[in-house]
Formats: C-alpha cells, sequence, structure tokens
C-alpha cells in the first residue's frame, strides 16, 4: 500500500517522514490526508512547545524579580537561618 499525502504534509529525512499530528483524548490524530499502511513502524517525538512571547510573563518563576524587596536586612543572605528560625547569627556562635 502506498502512503498518500501531500508534500506539504510531511519532511523528508534521511529516508524518514515525518509528518504531523496532536495527541486528542490520548490518542494520536495525524493531520488530514495523511494514511501509513497498516503494521508501519512508527516513532513518536514530542516537538517543544513553543510559547508566545507574552506568555512567558505569566509564570511565576519570570516575575521572581518583580517581587522582590527591600528588607533592609544587609545580612539576610548570610543569616537566613536567624531570620527564619532563629538560629545564632554566624559570627555571634564565637
Amino acid at each position: 500500500m502506498a502512503i498518500a499525502g501531500r508534500m506539504s504534509d510531511l519532511e523528508v529525512t534521511s529516508n524518514q517522514m515525518v509528518y504531523r499530528g496532536r495527541v486528542k483524548n490520548g490518542e494520536i490524530v495525524l493531520d488530514p490526508g495523511v494514511r501509513l499502511p497498516d503494521g508501519a513502524e512508527v516513532r513518536i517525538e514530542l516537538a517543544p512547545i513553543e510559547r508566545p512571547e507574552g506568555q512567558r510573563g505569566r509564570d511565576p518563576l519570570f516575575q521572581m524579580a518583580d517581587l522582590a524587596v527591600e528588607t533592609g536586612i544587609s545580612d539576610l543572605a548570610t543569616n537566613i537561618d536567624h531570620y527564619l528560625y532563629g538560629h545564632p547569627k554566624v559570627g555571634d556562635a564565637e
């Protein structure tokens, strides 16, 4: 059986054909017009998710610098355990 499809539906790379599709309800659905013969061996690779530039800002990780506030505590990084848990300050243990 021949594989039907337009050239725009596939890419040919080193004797391999790459078809596009999506996962729908847990099943892989190939783009319209793609027909594969029964028993054809396939390899599935996830395409990288491309986010529009505007969506990057929605991730709180990218907003971390915007959330930082000035505390006035000059040794906060050094003595974080003191300020969070009441441990002795570094340097006070001597």
